[in-house]
């Protein structure tokens, strides 16, 4: 089993930033994929960031120049997300994924609240 822990939630005006971090712990590869996803009420769940090993991340289109994926490489298996200039539409219940060889998991979330 592979267990996730989230942090750095919370409220923001916009144009503020606020950093996620999500650690994986139990029976984890160094070389994963991992990455954030977020939905909010009436839309769809949607990727936000995703990196995989040490390539290139992968970024929706509304968040990029703005978000920031980036991995520890001292705990390749906790990863961070920069978010600058947020707005309300990046208000959301953002959670981490973890994807390796021995399945997908997923954590329980942390809320991000973007105020106008």
């Amino acid at each position: 089993q592979v267990q996730l822990v989230e942090s750095g939630g919370g409220l923001v005006q916009a144009g503020g930033s606020l950093r996620l971090s999500c650690a994986a712990s139990g029976n984890i590869f160094s070389v994963n994929t991992m990455g954030w996803f977020r939905q909010a009420p009436g839309s769809r769940h949607e990727m936000v960031a995703e990196i995989f090993a040490d390539e290139e991340p992968t970024y929706t289109e509304s968040v990029r120049g703005r978000f920031t994926i980036s991995r520890d490489h001292a705990r390749p298996t906790t990863v961070y997300l920069q978010m600058n200039n947020l707005k309300p539409e990046d208000t959301g219940d953002y959670v981490c994924r973890y994807v390796a060889g021995t399945g997908v998991y997923w954590g329980q979330g942390t809320q991000v609240t973007v105020s106008s």
